[in-house]
């Protein structure tokens, strides 16, 4: 399984799934990452938290624990 963690800065992949669930898993949808969604990773902090992501045209960063949950395709 690929997650958003293993997407290397400068790639784009799609969502597909979600894992997790209640508050987390809505949190996530709020912010508009849904299933089919484009991601494009744009930086990740030396440490690798947080990752700093492109989506739907707006700039967005997560931590380690939401892009592990974001399986990618």
């Amino acid at each position: 399984m690929k997650t958003l963690r293993d997407v290397k800065v400068g790639e784009t992949a799609v969502v597909s799934r979600i894992h997790g669930e209640g508050a987390l898993k809505r949190r996530i949808m709020d912010m508009g990452i849904t299933k089919g969604t484009e991601i494009y990773v744009r930086k990740v902090a030396p440490l690798g938290d947080p990752v700093e992501v492109t989506v739907r045209g707006y700039e967005l960063s997560l931590r380690k624990q939401d892009a592990d949950i974001l399986e990618m395709k």
